[in-house]
């Protein structure tokens, strides 16, 4: 199914990665100790500026800051909206 986002300029839509609920160990994490995740996918990205060429693109596996983007939520499903220079590495 395609998404219907299209992000601008050097935007890229990144779904998030599900934050772990258990611990090395076998120790459940509540909802409220839960980390923030730092790695998600591109699932969408924009065309890129002028002097600017976009290096993402679908389907890569990114890191990214603990507080880049902002959050989205989409057809139920939640999102991250940021520029490319917010992504660290791809991996």
């Amino acid at each position: 199914m395609a998404l219907k986002i299209q992000p601008l300029a050097d935007r890229v839509l990144v779904e998030p990665q599900e934050a772990e609920t258990k611990t090395a160990s076998g120790i459940y994490i509540p909802d409220s100790a839960k980390e923030k995740p730092q790695q998600g996918k591109v699932v969408a990205v924009g065309n890129g500026k002028e002097d600017h060429k976009m290096t993402v693109k679908v389907g890569d596996t990114v890191l990214y800051g603990k507080y880049s983007g902002t959050d989205l939520k989409f057809e139920g499903k939640d999102y991250l909206i940021m520029r490319e220079d917010d992504i660290l590495a791809i991996i």
